[in-house]
């Protein structure tokens, strides 16, 4: 049982040893940003992310007071 403990944790120390080289290794080095708006391809595209685009769409009135009172009054009609 202890033995079966002990190579998982070697595993994963191993694991994050060889996801985080760049961060461990190199001068000034990062993970990688995968985030969605983090991709350049898909900027270009106006792909974004699911949070951003919520975070926009309730920042902006979805219809104007005449609007609003315009799709009211063809409700009644």
């Amino acid at each position: 049982m202890i033995a079966t403990i002990l190579i998982t944790l070697l595993i994963v120390a191993l694991c994050v040893v060889l996801l985080g080289v760049k961060v461990f290794f190199v001068k000034g080095g990062r993970f990688p940003n995968t985030h969605v708006s983090g991709n350049k391809a898909l900027r270009e595209q106006g792909v974004g992310c699911v949070q951003s685009q919520d975070r926009e769409a309730q920042r902006k009135p979805r219809f104007s007071i005449d609007e609003l009172e315009r799709a009211l009054s063809e409700r009644k009609n």
